[in-house]
């Protein structure tokens, strides 16, 4: 339908031809003053780009008369972050673990540094919260493969667990039951054992035909009573904290073919200070010894 332009008669300005449902559009100027400020906008605008860098072309961009970048400003403004903090990342530095862990301004300073490098390097594997999931170590509980002072999460942050680029890694490994060493009764019967030694539901008969064969097989790195032994990253068995398992299929399957994790070193990937930092952190997160 071709447009029809005429004059409204109520109010004499012309309308635009639009019609919908019988009402019609009419051709009213804009305000004067949303003029002025769109012209505004548009001198504004243009005092910008010839001010500050603007449109891009090519491989660059309109660099502007003033010779501003917002990269050389957040660069500028960590350089001076960086030397506000250098007194006490000196000091960080020189301190020993323990002595971060007793003064409250160190030790708040390596909390919040900590944290940062954990949400960066961690989180990814153990959770933003650090409650880990399946095969993943829960760092809130007290709960350690390889101990939870100071000293052995340090080791463990540097080194890493099974890294083989790392000479000094933590390293350990359960044979597979499976493979000839035990068979399917005696899994069956070790498995129950396990469940009892974890005060979970389990087949007393069964689970004492076990304790038999968890004594030549299992003891010696999970201890007679199931408590493990950090010395050689062997879980406790004793709790209900399990990294792997939880009930008889999964513990099972876990002595038959074995999971083994493993961790990156992190001491050629972050600084020394970095990682004091990192080891405080996860120490404070509440498992610490």
């Amino acid at each position: 339908m071709p447009t029809k332009i005429e004059k409204d008669q109520a109010t004499g300005v012309d309308t635009t031809g639009h019609e919908w449902d019988g009402v019609r559009e009419l051709n009213n100027p804009l305000p004067r003053w949303w003029l002025y400020v769109f012209y505004a906008t548009v001198v504004f605008s243009i005092g910008y780009m010839v001010i500050f860098p603007s449109v891009p072309y090519g491989d660059g961009y309109l660099k502007g008369t003033a010779d501003y970048s917002a990269r050389v400003e957040v660069e500028k403004d960590l350089a001076e972050a960086k030397a506000a903090q250098g007194d006490i990342l000196a000091r960080v530095a020189e301190s020993d673990l323990e002595t971060i862990r007793g003064d409250q301004n160190l030790l708040a300073f390596s909390i919040a540094g900590g944290g940062a490098a954990f949400a960066e390097n961690c989180a990814a594997c153990h959770g933003t919260g650090a409650t880990g999931g399946p095969g993943y170590p829960n760092l809130q509980d007290d709960d350690w493969l390889w101990g939870g002072d100071l000293n052995a999460i340090q080791t463990t942050i540097r080194h890493g667990i099974r890294w083989e680029q790392n000479e000094d890694t933590r390293y350990s490994e359960m044979p597979p039951f499976g493979d000839g060493i035990l068979d399917r009764a005696q899994i069956a019967a070790t498995t129950q054992y396990v469940l009892s030694l974890a005060n979970l539901d389990h087949d007393a008969a069964t689970a004492a035909a076990g304790q038999t064969v968890y004594a030549e097989q299992c003891a010696a790195c999970h201890k007679a009573d199931g408590s493990g032994d950090p010395t050689l990253g062997a879980p406790a068995l004793n709790d209900a904290v399990w990294l792997y398992a939880g009930n008889a299929d999964e513990i099972a399957t876990q002595i038959a073919r074995p999971r083994h994790g493993v961790m990156p070193a992190w001491d050629n990937r972050l600084s020394p200070v970095t990682i004091k930092m990192l080891t405080v952190y996860v120490h404070e997160l509440g498992g610490g010894q």
